[in-house]
């Protein structure tokens, strides 16, 4: 069976706007109430949910590939990028560094052309060593004949699942220059179903030896960032693409396998977005409960050890934390770890758990229970 860029009619693809209609006039429909949201946040409060969903956006369109990196390090990086406070952050490693050069450049510049130079740059940014693992690859230009046939794959290494092969590379000028001359000129198209459709041509071309994944999501994100309007985000397609990471490479091996209509996979696609507007929804509610946390303790000054583990406490507002554990994360002694936990009871920035005794744990207070102790 013939992969869709063999097939007759490529790279014209095509797609049913009746069909998708109704369901993409509800995405953006949500989408406008998602970014009123965002607009109605004070600006510290706009550039703390961007900044979250950036090292999300990172950390899992990386993941997706099976690079794990640092979200401490991303989010350094971006806050340093971006003018943020980056006290007590970790420093930025070169991988860490160049990805997140890549999404900045693709969402902060959405509006400037994307160019053959400009891709090269984002992959040379991702391979500052010139390899992938331990493997010497071109970088900054399009794959090589050399590097043979391209096939996209996923699963562990030894048990590997082939999703479709790309096009050779003789043919790589040619397919690259029509999708950046697409790209460039279909300004009237509804720039999310451009990002939809600019994300499902790129991969199936597979220019580059590796790092494809990574920027395919770089260029639907500069899409869906001109959709937007803004440079600043509030939802992660990366982070949903992850989540769905199954599905997702079962949505890109099913189109492969079909004609140039393309409806299939921009469902799919509207489906995957709408949910990524979902979670989006949980990370603002979370930066506005840190905000409400932090705001409550400023009334009166805490010291440095409880701030250190109201902070790590926040990374995880599930987690609970004992007086030893406490100890340990503030490098202080038990009884000095009790006092502070004490002080922070009669403050009701933490509450104690049921359990006592040996099992004695503090969690933090709700944003309901915050509100009802004034």
């Amino acid at each position: 069976m013939p992969w869709i860029h063999e097939r007759e009619g490529w790279p014209h693809l095509t797609w049913q706007s009746e069909f998708l209609a109704l369901k993409l006039i509800a995405i953006r429909h949500r989408q406008g109430r998602l970014l009123g949201r965002m607009e109605a946040l004070g600006s510290e409060l706009r550039s703390e949910a961007s900044l979250t969903t950036l090292t999300a956006d990172v950390v899992q369109s990386s993941a997706i590939e099976g690079t794990q990196l640092d979200p401490e390090e991303v989010r350094s990086s971006i806050a340093r990028r971006l003018g943020l406070d980056t006290g007590g952050l970790s420093p930025a490693s070169r991988d860490v560094e160049g990805i997140v050069e890549v999404m900045l450049d693709a969402t902060q510049r959405n509006d400037a052309p994307l160019t053959a130079e400009r891709l090269f740059g984002w992959h040379a940014a991702l391979f500052p060593t010139g390899r992938s693992g331990i493997h010497r690859i071109t970088t900054g230009a399009w794959r090589p004949a050399s590097a043979g046939a391209m096939q996209v794959v996923s699963g562990p290494m030894g048990r590997e699942k082939v999703h479709f092969q790309a096009p050779d590379a003789s043919r790589l000028n040619a397919e690259m220059a029509a999708f950046l001359f697409w790209f460039e000129g279909c300004g009237s198209l509804d720039p999310v179903i451009r990002a939809g459709l600019a994300h499902f041509w790129f991969v199936t071309i597979h220019p580059f030896e590796d790092g494809n994944g990574r920027i395919a999501r770089a260029i639907a994100d500069r899409a869906l960032a001109r959709a937007d309007n803004s440079r600043e985000r509030v939802y992660s397609m990366s982070a949903q693409l992850e989540t769905e990471r199954n599905a997702y490479y079962a949505a890109l091996e099913r189109q492969q396998r079909d004609d140039v209509d393309v409806t299939p996979w921009l469902d799919w696609f509207l489906d995957c977005l709408g949910r990524s507007f979902r979670s989006s929804e949980h990370t603002l509610e979370s930066v506005l409960y840190k905000v409400r946390i932090w705001e409550h303790a400023h009334r009166q000054s805490v010291n440095e050890r409880q701030r250190l583990v109201l902070t790590r406490m926040l990374h995880d507002s599930r987690g609970s934390i004992n007086s030893s554990k406490y100890a340990k994360l503030a490098k202080c002694s038990t009884d000095t770890a009790l006092r502070d936990i004490r002080d922070l009871l009669l403050r009701d920035l933490l509450i104690q758990n049921p359990a006592g005794g040996r099992s004695t744990s503090y969690r933090l207070p709700s944003l309901e229970e915050l509100h009802a102790r004034g």
